[in-house]
């Protein structure tokens, strides 16, 4: 079946080598975003989706808004399979997608490691005092203060999936106690690994430092707020490297400028880019830019695996492993 397929996330071209020869070699031809109206830095917006993805096979796509507007509008035109290049897909309208055939992909397995090593480089700065001794230093100081530790100390990891895991071995190499939090646990990783699994509130009110590691859902939406902040140690910090919106970040600054808790470490945000925030004039926090997940391996590895995604379902294969919605199944063979 020949056709296009949209390389949404305009960094992408730059490791063309990665999928370009699975999708040209399955007989499909690339398109990537105008480069005359098109930030390379920034997500491709609903509107332009929706003059975009029409025609278009499939999409390779990133953290654009894949809403129920551009799918209703793309179905139509031909579109059978949106394949996330990495882990989340909170930005498809997953039951739009299923209405209207539409299979989502996502790339299990790719980048648990980059978000392990993200969250500890995060968790060291914050302890070690990073930032204060770099830029003090840098003014003509010279502040051999003491800093803070790692061996000893309680970490609690609030989802123990792949990503969690990868931080509880880091974490157990740091000689870390390992509290999580799980809604469905591995048992055999929690007792080879010695990990405590603990209700939320007593993660919350045992740990030293608090990580996230859930998918974004109803459930998980302002997950950590006033009322979960105040069960906190005020000596705690707080990463969030999984999702915006899991942290309540109006109740999030409260906590750090009231000295509730020590200092928080954020790769994520509500809004993306978060533009002016009011977090970000507090010196006990540290901010990236969404990047814990994409290192140079894994930008490869979570390519690679949706383009094999897209060739196999359109080939009339059907990755289970990959498929987020597989009550689509039916109508996606259908159409």
């Amino acid at each position: 079946m020949p056709g296009r397929v949209l390389i949404a996330p305009a960094p992408l071209r730059e490791i063309e080598h990665t999928y370009g020869p699975i999708l040209r070699g399955a007989g499909y031809t690339i398109e990537y975003p105008p480069r005359d109206n098109f930030r390379t830095e920034l997500q491709m917006s609903e509107a332009e989706l929706l003059t975009q993805l029409p025609g278009c096979l499939a999409s390779l796509a990133g953290s654009e808004p894949y809403t129920r507007a551009v799918i209703a509008k793309a179905a139509p035109a031909g579109l059978k399979v949106i394949a996330r290049a990495g882990v989340g897909y909170d930005a498809v309208d997953l039951q739009a997608a299923t209405d209207h055939g539409v299979a989502v992909c996502f790339a299990p397995g790719t980048n648990q490691d980059a978000v392990a090593e993200h969250t500890f480089m995060l968790m060291l700065a914050l302890v070690r005092k990073l930032r204060e001794q770099d830029t003090e230093i840098r003014q003509g100081l010279w502040p051999r203060r003491t800093v803070g530790n790692l061996r000893g100390k309680t970490l609690g990891i609030i989802g123990l999936g792949r990503i969690g895991k990868a931080v509880a071995k880091r974490a157990l190499a740091f000689d870390m106690n390992v509290l999580a939090t799980e809604i469905l646990p591995d048992q055999a990783f929690i007792a080879a690994n010695k990990i405590t699994l603990v209700p939320l509130e007593e993660l919350l009110r045992q740990s030293d430092i608090v990580t996230l590691h859930v998918p974004k859902t109803p459930l998980t939406k302002s997950l950590i707020n006033r009322d979960t902040l105040a069960l906190m140690k005020p000596t705690a910090l707080l990463l969030n490297t999984a999702r915006g919106g899991i942290v309540h970040e109006k109740d999030l600054h409260e906590a750090l400028v009231a000295n509730k808790i020590a200092g928080a470490g954020l790769d994520v945000f509500e809004a993306e880019p978060p533009g002016a925030n009011s977090l970000f004039r507090l010196d006990n926090i540290l901010v990236t830019a969404h990047t814990a997940g994409v290192d140079q391996r894994s930008r490869e590895e979570m390519a690679r695996l949706p383009a094999h995604a897209i060739v196999k379902l359109l080939a009339g294969e059907w990755p289970a492993d990959w498929v987020v919605n597989p009550q689509v199944k039916e109508k996606f063979f259908a159409r």
